[in-house]
């Protein structure tokens, strides 16, 4: 019965009318499923430093003549096979991803609530540091944020702490549009009948917030936050392909890229390419999904 009616159901329909959606959708669960199941699935434990063997390194694709079959994709100058490190590096980019949208989102979210609810001066403190902040390149916000947390903390506790500095320089870098989408559209609930209801019975503004104005502007954030999500992988791979994210001891699929980068020219330039594709794949399918879940939430767009 739950089945039938979520089959049947608006986004159900919207989504098996789109080939472009399912496939997205088909890759999404591949890319996530890999990385989740990588301590299982892949063939080599790549941070084991122990079982790694330097005669290997550099070995070309499986369908070379000079490649090896129990390394399909090939491996890099440790002798790491490379599709393990795909998967392993896919399951960082991943995580720092979910956790700096998630970040962000609450951050966001909570500021846009009281700034569209109270107004006043606290509307303008938050708009003006939105506005401030939209003034730099996100990047850049992240590079910076990044930078003072290099400087500010030990040096030997750099690499412990590049998953934690990174997932809280992507989040304060997006924060903003969150905050802005949801300020305008508590502005417009807060002047509702249910609302002006609720503060009459005599309950709290944030008890008010939570049970009755974010259910009710949260569609265009979860529609933000899925677009977001490609948009911080991405990022996370800059800032580790230019050396400031994470360690190469524990690499995302940035850091493979610019490891890979480094022999590109020398003639191994599967180093480089299949995490860059992977790369691609992933940050591709979630924008596609997001994409279709901007059009099915807003009926305008179908």
């Amino acid at each position: 019965m739950i089945f039938q009616r979520v089959w049947q159901h608006d986004l159900a329909w919207s989504f098996r009318r789109s080939p472009v959606t399912m496939v997205a959708a088909l890759l999404t669960v591949v890319c996530v499923g890999a990385a989740l199941a990588a301590p299982w699935l892949s063939p080599q434990d790549p941070f084991n430093m122990a079982a790694l063997n330097l005669n290997d390194a550099f070995k070309p694709p499986a369908w070379d003549e000079s490649g090896l079959g129990r390394y399909p994709l090939g491996t890099d100058n440790q002798g790491r096979d490379i599709l393990s490190t795909i998967m392993h590096g896919a399951r960082i980019s991943l995580g720092v991803g979910l956790a700096s949208v998630l970040f962000a989102l609450v951050l966001g979210v909570s500021a846009g609530l009281l700034a569209g609810y109270f107004g006043g001066r606290l509307d303008a403190a938050i708009m003006r540091v939105a506005d401030v902040q939209l003034s730099f390149p996100a990047i850049l916000i992240a590079l910076l944020i990044d930078g003072v947390a290099r400087v500010a903390l030990p040096a030997e506790r750099h690499d412990d702490i590049a998953i934690p500095v990174l997932v809280l320089s992507i989040g304060f870098a997006g924060w903003v549009q969150y905050a802005r989408t949801v300020r305008g559209s508590t502005m417009v609930e807060r002047e509702k009948e249910y609302v002006q209801a609720a503060r009459v019975i005599g309950r709290r503004p944030l008890a008010i917030l939570l049970a009755h104005v974010l259910p009710n502007v949260m569609g265009p954030v979860l529609v933000i936050g899925t677009i977001h999500i490609a948009t911080a992988i991405i990022t996370e791979a800059t800032l580790s392909f230019l050396g400031v994210g994470v360690p190469a001891t524990r690499p995302s699929l940035g850091t493979l890229i610019r490891i890979g980068n480094e022999f590109l020219y020398s003639g191994e330039w599967w180093i480089t390419v299949f995490p860059g594709l992977a790369l691609v794949v992933l940050v591709l399918s979630v924008n596609l999904l997001g994409d279709w879940l901007r059009d099915a939430l807003n009926p305008k767009l179908r």
